[in-house]
């Protein structure tokens, strides 16, 4: 996992009690410790998010209870930041 990557992934953990309480089950994205969206699944979150963000510096979480669904580590081909 890229820096970049593990840093929003620290900031979800840190916050994931407040985030579950809003968005459990869903696929949120974090860019820059700030939570920019949720959807319901995986694609639809890479997608809708890298119309705006270059791929490589947002993360995608499925928003869960406990290490239910973290962590997961993706890569991605070329510079991802």
């Amino acid at each position: 996992m890229n820096n970049v990557l593990e840093s929003e992934l620290n900031y979800y953990l840190k916050h994931q009690n407040e985030l579950v309480k809003q968005y459990a089950g869903k696929y949120i994205v974090i860019k820059n410790h700030v939570f920019i969206g949720n959807y319901d699944n995986e694609l639809e979150a890479v997608k809708e998010s890298a119309k705006e963000h270059e791929l490589g510096t947002f993360l995608v979480q499925k928003c869960g209870a406990g290490n239910q669904s973290h962590p997961q580590s993706f890569r991605c081909r070329g510079s991802c930041g």
